[in-house]
């Protein structure tokens, strides 16, 4: 599974992006997780994504990203607050499922 976290930069995801890696290794599932900045998202919704994740610093931004993805069919969801953190894999990972109906 590939997952596309959006945050304001694409750097400050890098220890939710470990986090979600971690749970779903721990479920035994597979997955790609890429962060970037919202300036790139035009760019790379087409390479392929399963699902976009927008941080909530970037909430403001949502439906602009959320457009981007909408023409690209791919499903958008923004990452809850108590995800954003190193232990919040679990929520992550939760609310992946959830959108993609797994």
């Amino acid at each position: 599974m590939k997952v596309l976290f959006v945050c304001s930069g694409g750097m400050s995801s890098s220890i939710v992006v470990n986090a979600l890696k971690k749970e779903a290794a721990k479920n035994g599932m597979e997955m790609d997780v890429l962060a970037i900045g919202t300036v790139e998202v035009e760019d790379e919704i087409n390479n392929g994504w399963d699902i976009c994740m927008v941080a909530p610093q970037i909430r403001h931004r949502f439906d602009s990203v959320k457009q981007f993805c909408d023409e690209a069919n791919v499903p958008c969801a923004a990452i809850p607050p108590q995800g954003y953190s190193p232990l919040g894999g679990p929520v992550i990972l939760k609310t992946v499922k959830e959108l993609l109906s797994l």
